[in-house]
């Protein structure tokens, strides 16, 4: 069955998402100046987790209240009159660290490469201030560059913030909001403990479309206690309603330390079964692709143009930066975590500064993990696995081992072959390509990917199949 939330980026593999508008000032934040990369080496001769990472995730924790299926590493503030922690010391504090953490990175300046994406997640970012916001922004400036045309993308609440907030936000260059809705029915959302209500869902949407964000998300979680078959029809009807060019759809995770963990057992009431979290998917699938949206990720789903670039930067297996409490970066085909203690983490940050710690230095990476990490995250994608590619990195053998294990999937409808042209192929015609003298993959058999949504459902246990064949 489909565990479909991938949060952003908060421990070792585990994934969690451009204004149009040409009048925006972008002050200075933004530099389009080149950098090089690899002297006189083409960057198509390397591997992409081996490239400068061009994008950076910056983690926000605050919440108003942790919500009982959370377990991101997070600071619940409490409630303030009118909401307002402009002035909370927490805040302040942890920007200012976080600063020192970015400041002290370890950079190569002949592989320094301006940053393409920047996604602040949380938590609650929408929290922040604008000006702490924009301290950030600087200092990744200073240390980076950022690209004038980056995708600056920022996780937000209903009833964290008004339409001047927002503007702020646009002023510095943020250009694509991700609104975490998660239900439009009363009952669901406080039995979520979310701060926010349906009110508040409606005002955002309105402030977001006010303020001109053509680029926004929504997310949304099914497989919520006492959740209906009706009820995630009208989730998935308003959010169609509300126009976002992208959306998000989660299927809860029922993680152990969470209040949910303690009340409630995956696959029995008042959660749905595992048939019946399926059709929720099912449902999702179904409701948005009819309604024009690209159904490009497992957990993905957008607008032509719309595809979260940020995250693709992890489906691809690209380098990123992560910075912040508990976040994590892949940099040199290395994965390492921050601590998801606040006091721990001020403790590496500290070390970092005085030569105690160390960030990704080992690069002894074993080239089974490689390989797995490229199918996983490839397979979560609606452009699959490119067996090309894949046979130069990890060898030929070892691409049709995988073709003739996911043969018999093609015939079961949960896997599809497409050739250079992404034309479907027969589960005879990839036979035919497999059994010849000299195996034509790469050439006939050009992806591999799940099919939708039956192949996206069962993820997990195909992947499984190839794990199976890369580290038997």
């Amino acid at each position: 069955m489909l565990k479909a939330t991938f949060p952003p980026m908060l421990s070792t593999l585990c994934i969690k998402p451009r204004s149009r508008n040409s009048s925006i000032v972008f002050r200075n934040v933004f530099t389009n100046s080149p950098s090089p990369v690899r002297q006189n080496v083409p960057t198509d001769a390397i591997p992409s987790y081996q490239l400068p990472p061009t994008s950076a995730y910056i983690h926000l924790p605050f919440c108003r209240k942790r919500c009982h299926y959370c377990d991101f590493p997070v600071v619940a503030l409490g409630s303030y009159p009118n909401d307002s922690h402009d002035d909370d010391p927490r805040i302040t504090d942890y920007i200012q660290l976080l600063c020192r953490e970015i400041l002290v990175t370890r950079l190569d300046l002949e592989q320094r490469r301006p940053l393409k994406t920047v996604f602040f997640g949380g938590g609650t970012p929408s929290l922040v201030t604008p000006k702490l916001v924009s301290m950030v922004l600087e200092t990744l400036r200073s240390k980076f560059g950022v690209c004038w045309d980056a995708e600056i993308s920022m996780e937000m609440d209903p009833g964290t913030f008004g339409g001047g907030k927002l503007r702020e936000f646009i002023g510095l260059g943020v250009n694509r909001v991700s609104l975490g809705v998660q239900a439009f029915q009363e009952e669901l959302l406080k039995s979520c403990g979310r701060a926010h209500g349906v009110k508040e869902v409606y005002e955002a949407i309105e402030i977001v479309k006010s303020c001109g964000i053509e680029n926004w998300s929504m997310d949304l979680i099914s497989s919520l206690p006492h959740q209906t078959p009706q009820m995630w029809d009208e989730n998935l009807s308003l959010t169609i309603e509300a126009k976002p060019a992208h959306v998000s759809v989660y299927d809860l995770q029922v993680e152990q330390g969470t209040k949910f963990g303690l009340l409630y057992s995956p696959g029995e009431f008042p959660l749905p079964s595992e048939t019946e979290s399926a059709e929720l998917y099912k449902m999702a699938s179904r409701a948005l692709s009819d309604a024009g949206y690209d159904h490009y990720e497992i957990s993905s789903y957008c607008k032509g143009g719309f595809q979260c670039k940020h995250n693709l930067t992890y489906w691809e297996n690209r380098s990123f930066y992560g910075f912040g409490l508990g976040s994590a970066s892949y940099v040199h085909g290395m994965r390492f975590s921050r601590p998801r203690r606040m006091s721990d983490y001020r403790s590496y940050v500290q070390n970092l500064e005085v030569g105690l710690a160390n960030q990704c230095e080992n690069s002894d990476v074993d080239h089974n993990d490689r390989a797995m990490d490229v199918v996983m995250l490839s397979l979560r994608t609606a452009r699959g696995l490119d067996i090309k590619s894949f046979g130069e990195a990890f060898g030929a053998p070892l691409v049709k081992s995988l073709c003739q294990a996911y043969t018999p999937y093609v015939e079961s409808g949960h896997v599809v072959f497409l050739d250079e042209q992404r034309k479907l192929m027969s589960a005879d015609e990839v036979k035919s390509s497999l059994t010849a003298d000299e195996c034509k993959s790469g050439e006939q058999l050009a992806f591999i990917r799940l099919s939708d949504p039956d192949g996206f459902l069962l993820s997990n246990e195909l992947i499984s199949v190839a794990f199976g064949i890369i580290a038997p």
